[in-house]
């Protein structure tokens, strides 16, 4: 049987303990993964702290050039890590592969990123007393990064950390999510095999707590980013000090469907949003309210077509529903929806599971304090409710403890840029779904949906440090 070591200062370490990896579709052991202890955390930062200097020192050519390497072993090697990912997190290969995809251009939006840190000239005599100096800011990388990434996108969401650290001059220990721990260690080693300095990239899997709390605590950590959980995040802060901190957190993402939408385009677009992947995404479509005059013909047609997602094996070709990460996560759908059902919602598709897959479930008259409409459901489920206009949908939209991204379907100019204006999100989807995301746009909530932002440039500067420097002529 396969075993996954720690990875630490550019070698694979033997752990004290290990856990055993099963595949949730098929239940099958993927390999035995090392699980880290407090001091094999510490021995992580410790390589980190090593490899400070001569990441700081390397050119931004060189760390452009080590990204775009990446980028092209990933390239290469395409539908071995698709494979992974399918695997370890019952993605459907399809969609894996678009992942992979996706991360590849991640990678390489980092190296171009990392020779366009620059600053700017300040005008000293702007200020009385100013006269004779040249001032001007530079960007310096902050050190060691703390990373910690969740399951549903194992590559993805890892080269949004990794790239931007990286073209910054930073050094790394990553902490996976305890189901998809491979998709990480095969990145450091390609990074290894790229040229990367021992220790700039140190990966520990293992229990969420005991690694977290190690680098939350520990001095030597200057930043953390973060994808998960509220109630991880909210912990993650309180505990920082001064650290800094980007908490990309969750989300019961919505879309407003106008009467005037062409039903033929957002039908099938909305089905995409709401169901790809088991909903297992954090803009993933949980609502839509769609205006009253075209709800009945809507929720018809939305409904025939969740009947019609292809279910199954993750590898399969045509597969867009596979298992839920967990089985305690298949039970706890269930009971949302049957809570849903006692409080006077109906399913008009769905509602069943078939050993760890959902069907792809469909509820209306969904009350506001349910379950599967407040909270984030991380699941193929969505509710659909009739609203008279845009903004009483906007109004429902910002009712919400989440704001990370919001759609609207409408032809009124007026109308969109109402709704841009009022509602309470990180980013607003005109005529699109709020699952739309490409690798460069800036990206990251309001309220309980986090603090900062991600997308390659955005999380780059956040991973430096801005000095000022001022030379006196006089």
């Amino acid at each position: 049987m396969k075993k996954q070591h720690l990875f630490i200062d550019g070698k694979l370490t033997e752990a004290v303990h290990y856990t055993t990896l099963q595949a949730p579709y098929s239940g099958e052991t993927l390999a035995e993964v090392a699980s880290a202890s407090a001091e094999e955390t510490e021995a992580a930062i410790a390589a980190a702290v090593k490899a400070r200097y001569a990441m700081r020192q390397m050119p931004a050519h060189q760390r452009a050039d080590l990204l775009y390497k990446l980028s092209a072993m990933l390239q290469e090697r395409k539908e071995e890590a698709a494979r992974i990912v399918a695997l370890e997190a019952a993605k459907p290969i399809t969609a894996a592969r678009a992942e992979i995809d996706r991360t590849i251009e991640t990678y390489r939006f980092a190296a171009e990123e990392a020779k366009r840190l620059t600053g700017e000239t300040v005008p000293m005599d702007a200020a009385k007393g100013g006269e004779g100096r040249i001032g001007y800011t530079m960007r310096q990388p902050l050190g060691v990064i703390g990373a910690i990434t969740p399951f549903n996108f194992p590559m993805n969401l890892v080269a949004h950390k990794v790239g931007p650290a990286l073209a910054a001059g930073n050094t790394i220990v990553l902490k996976p999510a305890e189901q998809t721990p491979l998709s990480a260690y095969y990145i450091a080693n390609l990074l290894q095999e790229a040229g990367l300095p021992d220790g700039a990239l140190n990966v520990v899997s293992g229990d969420g707590k005991t690694i977290g709390d190690v680098l939350v605590s520990h001095p030597d950590v200057a930043y953390l980013t973060f994808t998960g959980s509220p109630a991880v995040g909210t912990n993650i802060r309180s505990n920082a000090g001064l650290k800094r901190v980007t908490l990309e957190l969750g989300s019961n993402a919505a879309v407003i469907v106008d009467k005037d939408a062409d039903l033929d385009k957002v039908i099938p677009r909305s089905v995409t949003g709401a169901f790809t992947y088991q909903g297992q995404v954090c803009i993933s479509l949980q609502r839509i309210y769609v205006h009253q005059a075209i709800s009945e013909e809507f929720i018809e047609r939305f409904a025939e077509a969740a009947n019609q997602v292809v279910m199954g094996d993750p590898l399969n070709e045509d597969t867009v529903v596979s298992a839920l990460i967990t089985s305690k996560d298949v039970q706890r759908t269930l009971d949302w929806i049957e809570e849903a059902k006692q409080a006077g919602a109906t399913v008009v598709a769905g509602g069943e599971a078939e050993g760890g897959i959902l069907r792809p479930t469909v509820l209306v008259n969904v009350p506001r304090d349910a379950k599967v409409s407040c909270q984030e459901v991380f699941a193929p489920i969505v509710v659909i409710n009739t609203v008279n206009s845009v903004e009483e949908g906007t109004q429902l939209v910002n009712d919400s403890m989440y704001g990370l991204q919001a759609g609207v379907f409408t032809n009124d100019i007026q109308t969109a840029l109402r709704a841009v204006d009022d509602i309470e999100a990180g980013g607003v989807m005109i005529n699109d779904i709020p699952t739309f995301r490409v690798d460069h746009m800036p990206y990251g909530g309001v309220k309980q949906s986090g603090i900062g932002r991600e997308g390659v440039k955005y999380a780059t500067e956040e991973m430096t440090e801005l000095k000022f420097v001022m030379f006196n002529k006089n």
